[in-house]
């Protein structure tokens, strides 16, 4: 109707204009009426049809991908009768069929996901749910028609890939390569171990083993520390399908990051022997503190000090009472306990003196034998105003603002139960930023008075625990009968707090790891801090690095934010130091480290094929299980899948009748026409 509309329009403005010139020839009459009604109707038009559908199909062939596994299993381990060439071959000429009728996609997947084929085989990892992600983010909403995978069903890192499969929405033909017969092996399966052991110490790893048809045979495992033979084992092969857990002990003898190789000395006519070795690293510290109890006298508190303590292997306890005390180098001791000293006896004057002259952290306990006096002129950051030779009972609060060190809330509601230590009589004030952990409770008014706290002088902690009588906490705990002492393990607590040393290098380089995988790049992070301690990135930062054979590379280090991050790429596996410079105004600076990377031997882990997994990604996806003989088949399969079809899309879009620029040419045009005959013709 609109469009009748638009006419009759047209039709009327060529009435009005032409009616009255009956002057003119009815030829041109009607050829300038046409050409005014048509023009009108036209501008009307563009008026009332703003927009004009578009309407138009298109047609998306079937896309069909063929995915080839890439992995070292792939070349390890060939079944009988296996043609490599061949295979290769018959891949390529299925590819180049399939590609003449389809939107033909090609990968080779391993650790990663690339396009097209790779025979080549070296791949450390075989990922096959990275492949259909990767599959999925790429081909969302298109026509798959099919995929094609050629793969061992070995697949070591990203978990079963039958998860993965119903995103695509398409079938899974899976070619079947590998031998899924098993073979005469030895292998280390895994190696479980901790990280980080204490000098000195005995740790115990465990190997697990596994061997096939080897029934009647012995392994003998062994465990090398950077070379040396360290432990011996003999394990009786009792099945052909064999597998154990070995515990080997061990012991810390050596500071530093330590190369264990675990290996089972290979048999003769093994599928493989590079799945005999592990290696692992363990990072071997020195932990252990020179702790002094120093008092004047015996005391029960000291005995459950030190029982507290005795249980950690990291910590060398000294008691030492009396005038011993004065035949001490406290530069021997990474910290001091003071068990209520200075005392009211003057005991180990000399003792007392050396304690301004050194910088080591120290824990004092006041009580009733500790001279207040000598107290508060020997240290500067507490005092204790007021006292007398009065006590007080001073029951424990945990205070819960405290984070220098956890106290749970269990431990926190025994705590809070304990009976009180005595305390001298006075108020204690802190001359300083202080972090109290337990604050006084005088009869069951709650007091903001600090009973455990610690301060930082300068860089140089110190400890304070106002009150005696510790025993009577532990006899708390006994009357109670708690099976996990919450004593000691806040005495453990405090005394770790206090001993363990803060990190105050101007500059600092390390690997973000210790152990990193030859298919992973290495990074190493660097800090430099100027004289306020505030980390700046101006210099530039190089980086000499060296491997076992002594040859050297050369890095300098990329500014991220306030810090340096080096990203060496992908080494080769071995032993690498390293030694990063860089100068600050006129200081040079100098930090080392050391890495490993180590060799990875997960596709030589397991020699026998998973078909089995294979079938069933071919079942789960109305696909089917070809062996590599037979995988020209699969054009002839796929071409017979009513499912892999092309699809026509409609594609229905709107356009402004404004954009279509020859309209507005057709009705210059017109108007021209139209004033060019009127003129010519006498008309206005």
């Amino acid at each position: 109707m609109t469009l009748i509309g638009c006419l009759l329009l047209g039709l009327l403005f060529a009435y009005v204009a032409y009616r009255k010139t009956s002057h003119l020839t009815p030829k041109l009459r009607w050829f300038l009426a046409s050409l005014r009604a048509l023009v009108v109707a036209v501008i009307a038009g563009l008026l009332c049809f703003p927009l004009v559908k578009n309407l138009s199909y298109q047609l998306e062939k079937p896309v069909i991908i063929i995915a080839q596994d890439n992995s070292l299993s792939i070349g390890h381990v060939h079944p009988a009768g296996f043609d490599q060439k061949k295979y290769e071959a018959d891949l390529q000429q299925l590819s180049a069929q399939l590609s003449d009728k389809y939107d033909l996609k090609v990968y080779h997947f391993s650790d990663s996901v690339n396009k097209g084929f790779d025979f080549s085989n070296q791949g450390k990892l075989s990922n096959a749910t990275a492949l259909f992600n990767r599959l999925n983010d790429e081909y969302l909403n298109r026509n798959i028609g099919a995929v094609i995978m050629a793969s061992d069903g070995i697949f070591n890192r990203g978990g079963s890939p039958l998860y993965d499969l119903n995103k695509l929405k398409a079938p899974v033909y899976t070619i079947a390569l590998g031998d899924t017969i098993p073979k005469r092996d030895l292998r280390v399966v895994n190696v479980n171990h901790n990280n980080l052991v204490y000098l000195n110490n005995d740790f115990t790893i465990e190997v697990q083993v596994e061997a096939f048809e080897s029934k009647g045979e012995q392994a003998k495992l062994k465990v090398f520390e950077n070379g040396k033979v360290m432990a011996e084992h003999l394990i009786p092969v009792n099945s052909h399908a064999f597998s154990a857990t070995i515990p080997v002990k061990l012991k810390a003898n050596k500071i530093g990051l330590q190369k264990y190789t675990v290996q089972l000395v290979p048999m003769a006519n093994e599928v493989s022997e590079k799945n005999n070795t592990q290696e692992v690293f363990i990072e071997v510290i020195d932990a252990r503190q020179q702790v002094l109890i120093a008092a004047g006298g015996p005391h029960p508190d000291i005995s459950v000090i030190k029982q507290a303590l005795s249980a950690n292997k990291n910590y060398d306890l000294k008691v030492v009472l009396g005038e011993e005390l004065n035949a001490l180098n406290l530069n021997d001791y990474g910290l001091l306990i003071l068990y209520q000293l200075p005392d009211l006896q003057r005991t180990g004057a000399a003792f007392m003196g050396k304690l301004g002259q050194v910088n080591v952290p120290v824990w004092y306990i006041v009580g009733a034998q500790t001279d207040v006096n000598r107290f508060n002129a020997l240290q500067k950051m507490v005092s204790i105003n007021g006292a007398s030779s009065n006590i007080q009972e001073a029951f424990p609060t945990v205070n819960t603002d405290f984070t220098a060190f956890d106290i749970d809330p269990a431990a926190a509601k025994i705590i809070n139960d304990f009976d009180p230590l005595l305390a001298p009589f006075g108020k204690v004030v802190v001359n300083g930023p202080g972090f109290v952990a337990l604050k006084q409770r005088i009869g069951k008014v709650k007091t903001d008075a600090a009973q455990l706290f610690f301060v930082n002088d300068n860089g140089r902690k110190s400890g304070y625990l106002i009150g005696e009588g510790l025993w009577r906490w532990k006899l708390s705990e006994a009357k109670d009968g708690l099976s996990n002492p919450v004593l000691h393990d806040l005495i453990a607590k405090t005394v770790q707090y206090l001993a363990v040393k803060d990190d105050k290098r101007k500059f600092k380089a390390a690997p973000s790891k210790n152990t990193f995988e030859e298919n992973e790049n290495v990074l190493i992070n660097a800090v430099l801090y100027n004289d306020s301690y505030v980390a700046v990135n101006t210099p530039d930062v190089s980086l000499q690095l060296k491997n076992e054979a002594g040859k050297l590379y050369n890095f300098l280090f990329s500014r991220t934010g306030t810090t340096y991050q080096l990203d060496a790429g992908m080494l080769p596996a071995g032993n690498y130091t390293f030694t990063a410079n860089t100068t600050l105004g006129d200081k040079k600076y100098q930090a080392q480290g050391a890495f490993y990377v180590n060799a990875m031997i997960a596709e030589y882990q397991q020699t026998i094929a998973n078909h089995q997994l294979l079938h069933n990604m071919a079942l789960q996806t109305n696909g089917k299980l070809y062996m590599p003989a037979n995988l020209l088949k699969i054009q002839e399969d796929i071409e017979k899948n009513e499912n892999v079809k092309t699809l026509s899309y409609e594609d229905l879009k709107y356009e402004a009748l404004i954009n279509f620029k020859w309209l507005f040419a057709m009705i210059i045009l017109l108007l021209s026409l139209e004033w060019f005959f009127r003129k010519r013709n006498g008309e206005i």
